[in-house]
């Protein structure tokens, strides 16, 4: 009997061969990884831009109607309300096509003011209170927002006391 040999394409991979396959997976492993650890900081600085652009919506909005407006957030939501007419209570704005509620990408998103302010509450679970007068000036501010604890996953929105609000 005579033993045949298997051709040439039916012998199997070569060291060469699996060491590149086994290099491009773990590029592609580590690139997975690093997208997911930068979407944190991307979808919080998105976040950010988004909120810097309402509260000076919010803060127009509150001029032009000559009644405060304030913007509310807690972990999950952010939101603006409008001070009723005779001053007894707040209506939300949720028909507003743009100052209505909405939810947070990444959550639990923490939100602090710095410095502390008459027109800033920030309430025992968290939830932040910012109201803009009718007057076209106010104090300036820092929002700082970041998802839960981490601080390395933060943004922060500088408002001038003027009506700009900007993301650094």
């Amino acid at each position: 009997m005579r033993s045949r040999k298997a051709p040439a394409s039916a012998r199997g991979f070569t060291l060469l061969e699996l060491l590149v396959v086994v290099v491009i997976a773990g590029i592609t492993l580590g690139m997975v990884s690093f997208t997911a650890f930068q979407n944190n900081g991307k979808a919080v600085q998105q976040e950010a831009q988004r909120i810097a652009l309402l509260l000076q919506l919010g803060r127009e909005e509150a001029i032009l109607r000559n009644r405060p407006v304030a913007f509310e957030a807690d972990s999950e939501h952010y939101w603006f309300m409008v001070r009723n007419e005779d001053g007894s209570g707040w209506n939300n704005l949720n028909d507003d096509e743009m100052l209505h509620e909405r939810a947070f990408k990444k959550t639990p998103m923490l939100l602090t003011i710095t410095p502390s302010q008459d027109n800033v509450t920030t309430a025992d679970n968290g939830q932040v209170r910012f109201v803009f007068g009718r007057e076209p000036v106010d104090k300036p501010f820092l929002m700082t927002l970041s998802i839960g604890d981490n601080d390395t996953t933060s943004a922060v929105i500088h408002g001038d006391g003027i009506g700009h609000f900007t993301v650094e």
